[in-house]
């Protein structure tokens, strides 16, 4: 991949599993056309230091409400906490947990209008942790359409009942591929970024780069949704994993999309596979070797991530002449691009990629 930060959807990603685009359309033509909702499994108790407020945002990135908050309370922002990074252009809900020991609930309101509102209050004994949510509900309009609505019902079908690959969205890379070209600077001179933040998203996406293309390598050989010979596999929502050797031939799981293989989520040590998947994933990761050895020198360990993204309570119709409205819920950390990528092909909008990042 050129250090261009002229990248495309399809660079960042890989190939589609269901076939060719049905047609092409307009992603965001306004926040309204994306909206979000985090779902939570955590009910405040009602009491403690920590203020939970679900807040309803438009135009307004996750951290730009965080400091907003904090300014309004007279915190610092590390005081304020929340679950998963929303999107800028869209209208979305969240939660967020300010730390007020000792302090009366502050008086928000100078900062609820057009673009902010709160939607509830309540107090808790603990802050609000990232990727504490379970996942996220996504109502997603597309316009413009121009697509035979009979190839969109098949394709559409065909993603709920077989999920899709599980790719990073392009919005993970920054606009144009700006994070990945930082990302291969900073490998490029051995050294990573000072600041904490900065450090984060660049491993993050040099990680997400080496996942996506390990994912492709899957895709093209139709081996992302099915189990290879020394795999490691994974549930939808947990973290534990186990080898496929120990997996019975007839397990229902994999066909009802609650099992999946998973792919590096790349750094130190050995991953927890062998054989014919071993092979494959050093023959992707090798040819991004300084990427690979930047990530191990930072000290990420190994991880995993499922190749396959089931998609929950999918559900579609057209409002309008030109238009597809589809909601869906995906667990976090994964995105809703990915599924956008296996149905249209879409113009560029200013407000980057659809999400579920934590």
């Amino acid at each position: 991949m050129s250090d261009s930060l002229a990248l495309n959807h399809t660079d960042l990603l890989g190939p589609t599993a269901w076939g060719e685009s049905c047609g092409h359309a307009v992603l965001k033509a306004t926040p309204e056309d994306f909206r979000v909702t985090e779902i939570m499994d955590i009910e405040p108790d009602g009491a403690g230091e920590h203020l939970w407020l679900l807040i309803e945002k438009r135009n307004l990135n996750t951290e730009e409400v965080a400091r907003q908050l904090a300014r309004v309370a007279g915190v610092k922002l590390r005081d304020v906490s929340y679950a998963g990074l929303k999107d800028r252009l869209a209208v979305t809900s969240q939660w967020f947990s300010l730390q007020l020991p000792g302090r009366k609930d502050p008086d928000f309101s100078p900062l609820w209008g057009e673009n902010l509102n709160c939607l509830a209050v309540r107090r808790h004994s603990r802050k609000l942790q990232r990727g504490a949510h379970s996942a996220n509900r996504f109502v997603i309009r597309l316009s413009q359409l121009r697509a035979d609505r009979s190839d969109l019902d098949a394709r559409l079908q065909q993603i709920a009942e077989g999920g899709v690959p599980n790719y990073f969205g392009p919005q993970r890379f920054g606009r144009g591929g700006s994070n990945l070209h930082d990302a291969r600077s900073w490998a490029a001179r051995g050294t990573v970024p000072p600041a904490r933040g900065t450090r984060s998203r660049l491993l993050s996406t040099a990680r997400s780069l080496l996942f996506n293309r390990v994912l492709a390598r899957r895709v093209g050989e139709g081996s992302w949704n099915r189990v290879l010979p020394g795999d490691c596999l994974a549930f939808t929502q947990s973290r534990s994993q186990f080898a496929a050797e120990r997996l019975a031939a007839d397990d229902p799981r994999l066909a009802a999309l609650d099992l999946h293989p998973t792919g590096p989520m790349w750094g130190l040590g050995e991953p927890p596979v062998t054989d014919l998947t071993l092979a494959m994933e050093r023959a992707a990761v090798a040819a991004e070797p300084e990427l690979a050895l930047w990530l191990e020198n930072a000290g990420l360990e190994q991880a995993r991530r499922i190749l396959r993204l089931p998609i929950q309570a999918l559900a579609w119709h057209y409002p309008s002449p030109g238009s597809l409205e589809l909601e869906f819920t995906l667990p976090t950390g994964c995105f809703a691009t990915a599924v956008l990528h296996e149905l249209v092909t879409l113009s560029d909008e200013p407000g980057g990629g659809l999400e579920s990042e934590l």
